[in-house]
């Protein structure tokens, strides 16, 4: 996120570097990325359960709301994946460390910063209901979204201090003073958004009127996401400016101080360059010039010129062009119908996995769900001739090989993972739209390892959902209990829920039925916030899901969504879910939760029915039963009567447990009959 201590010490001189604004019928140009954090974090969110990705949502949409009673027309860009240098790989990787810290210091109590798995594609969804125009950059997005908002002469809100370099015609609106929750009127009538705008007259005019051309190097030296060379520690040393403080806030500062002033002394960078290099060893100093006037190019205009994508729908990018990418992939991930994870498979053949608040002592969460990872690398083998030649001459000499930079312990490594070749009609990443819908759903699902009838009961929009569910439970990995899946479960008729309420053609039974449901999911998941230490297994066990969900959404939407995407919104809450099994490991039965809302109860056993014949079928049983079945299983006795093992072989019973919908299938009466004595 652009020069580290510069956003916050140009916030320390805000009378002299920042003007007030009263924000109100105008354009208005959004680093997506910044916003979705921004709003993540600073609305009291839960972050230890997972994603309360319902009240994410409400905060986004509030927000844009707030911008449409103003009159403020947002357009919002979002990054994309890495670009093909890969030049951010050391600042990315030392993040990835960084929120695996924060993650387990949430994970044990403590404070961090950590956003839900799926926060991205639960922003993007709401954009898409709201009809806030959006784009998704196929790399960094800075460079474009300032050259868009100098092409129609209109503000930047961001919180990344890189829009302090960029020469932005009308200037920079932090997100942390867009008081967009405080909107006021002007003479009772129009309303405004107080907010402040960065000034770069302003900033330059402090430091001697300073040439603004001189910024971009001022960025590099003082260390930003692209460049972070330690050969610059002997200019700034042998420069001898003032870097000595006590905190480090106080040395970064001094650092940004000294380094302004004394480029401040210079006409243009050429020659504030050049001085710089004399402080250099003159064998270091050809590499280290082409190096900082590479990476001061990335403050200059963008050739990509996205008002054609917003008033045209057309999307052009030189670099993805080289690339010689198939076109629909180009449109799709321009779109937000691609996640960068697909763009960062397909150009370098490797991916990031984020760290959700799990278990540390496990391995990580991720694990579970690399088949489907290599389902997509299949995918994606064949994409383009172009690609052969630039970014995979790094990797090892093996053609189906993809790296995953991913969470061991409390660090980070590197794995390879082999993509998994597919048949031939799949292999063609150009043609792979042309699938009939029939065959694409297949992949899909037998790569879930699903049988299409057990889909045919559920509703469009749990499809996907429960297809995911059932791959989660077919995995030795998941330690997943009864009451795990019966409160996933239970999450997931929210979205149903809501429905029914706002339904005008139910009566007025179901619907009150309905509201006292939801009511009493509200009042579980308020109660979980309240200071409910985290139970670190069932965390991991609903960091899997995610995990799953996450990459049948990734397959599903390069498929060309055989199967309907689900409403992330109003799907997984991890309050309510871990508030959910709380109650269920208590008394609470799902019999007698759902027993006021008919609808809900008759939906639940359809999910669970779906669900049921994948577990595996120790967690059905009661408590106590899973340990004693293991037990006697290794005292078989293999001297069985005849008699008996035709009881074993043809007999089938169902056993019914405290909760109704916990239904055992146990192929043994006497076994049955031995547990049930035992009690």
């Amino acid at each position: 996120m652009g020069i580290r201590g510069l956003m916050s010490f140009v916030e320390d001189h805000s009378n002299e570097f920042f003007t007030d604004l009263k924000l109100r019928d105008t354009k208005i140009v959004i680093d997506g990325y910044a916003l979705f954090h921004r709003l993540c974090f600073s609305s009291n969110l839960d972050l230890r359960y997972g994603g309360d990705y319902d009240s994410f949502a409400d905060v986004v949409q509030k927000f844009f709301e707030s911008l449409f009673a103003c009159n403020i027309c947002p357009y919002v860009v979002l990054d994309g994946g890495c670009d093909i240098s890969d030049k951010k790989l050391t600042t990315l990787k030392d993040r990835a460390r960084e929120k695996i810290q924060m993650a387990h210091s949430l994970s044990v109590g403590g404070s961090g910063y950590v956003c839900p798995l799926l926060i991205r594609e639960v922003f993007i969804q709401v954009l898409i209901k709201l009809r806030v125009c959006f784009v998704q950059c196929f790399s960094e997005a800075d460079r474009d979204i300032m050259t868009l908002a100098n092409h129609w002469n209109c503000p930047v809100l961001s919180s990344d201090s890189d829009f302090c370099i960029f020469d932005l015609k009308t200037g920079f609106c932090p997100l942390n003073s867009f008081q967009w929750r405080n909107m006021n009127t002007i003479k009772g009538t129009q309303n405004y958004i107080p907010a402040k705008c960065f000034s770069l007259d302003a900033f330059c005019h402090h430091f001697s009127n300073m040439n603004k051309a001189l910024l971009p190097l001022f960025a590099v030296l003082c260390g930003n996401d692209h460049i972070n060379l330690p050969i610059i520690e002997t200019f700034l040393s042998k420069a001898r400016l003032p870097l000595g403080a006590t905190s480090s806030k106080g040395r970064r500062h001094h650092r940004i101080l000294g380094l302004l002033n004394w480029l401040s002394h210079f006409a243009n960078p050429t020659e504030a360059l050049d001085n710089v290099l004399k402080y250099l060893p003159k064998k270091d100093r050809e590499n280290v010039k082409e190096l900082l006037c590479c990476s001061m190019e990335e403050y200059q205009q963008s050739q990509v010129k996205l008002q054609d994508f917003f008033q045209c729908g057309t999307y052009v990018c030189p670099d993805a062009l080289n690339l010689g990418l198939p076109e629909w992939v180009l449109v799709a991930l321009a779109k937000g119908q691609l996640s960068p994870f697909i763009s960062d498979a397909l150009v370098l053949r490797r991916t990031i996995l984020p760290t959700q608040v799990e278990n540390m002592q496990q391995p990580n969460a991720h694990r579970i769900s690399q088949p489907i990872r290599q389902i997509i690398y299949g995918l994606l083998l064949n994409a383009s001739p172009h690609l052969d030649k630039t970014s995979w001459n790094a990797l090892p000499p093996q053609p189906l090989a993809f790296s995953e930079v991913e969470r061991i312990n409390k660090n980070i490594r590197t794995s390879i993972v082999d993509a998994v070749e597919l048949a031939k009609d799949h292999s063609d990443l150009s043609r792979l739209t042309e699938l009939s819908l029939r065959r694409r759903q297949m992949l899909l699902l037998e790569t879930l390892k699903v049988k299409q009838t057990i889909l045919e009961p559920i509703p469009t929009s749990l499809k996907l959902p429960i297809a995911v569910s059932c791959y989660w439970l077919q995995h030795t990995e998941t330690k997943a209990k009864l009451h795990h899946l019966q409160s996933l479960l239970l999450t997931m008729l929210v979205g149903p829920l809501i429905a029914i309420i706002n339904s005008p053609g139910k009566e007025e039974l179901q619907e009150d039925g309905a509201k006292m449901l939801y009511a009493e999911f509200q009042r579980v998941k308020a109660q979980t916030r309240l200071g409910t230490r985290l139970d670190l297994d069932t965390a991991h066990i609903f960091c899997q899901w995610q995990s799953c969900l996450q990459m049948g959404m990734y397959l599903n939407q390069l498929l060309s969504t055989p199967l309907p995407e689900p409403d992330l919104t109003r799907l997984y809450s991890g309050s309510l879910v871990h508030g959910l099994c709380q109650q269920l490991l208590a008394s609470t039965s799902v019999e007698s939760l759902l027993s006021i809302c008919p609808e809900a109860k008759q939906l639940y056993e359809h999910l669970f029915n779906a669900t049921r014949s994948y577990a595996p079928a120790e967690i059905f049983l009661p408590k106590g039963r899973s340990n004693s079945k293991k037990k006697r299983q290794k005292k078989q006795n293999t001297s069985c009567s005849k008699n008996r093992g035709r009881t074993t072989a043809h007999t089938k019973c169902w056993y019914e447990g405290n909760n109704r919908f916990g239904l055992l299938m146990v192929e043994n009466l006497e076994e049955h009959s031995e547990a049930s004595n035992n009690e």
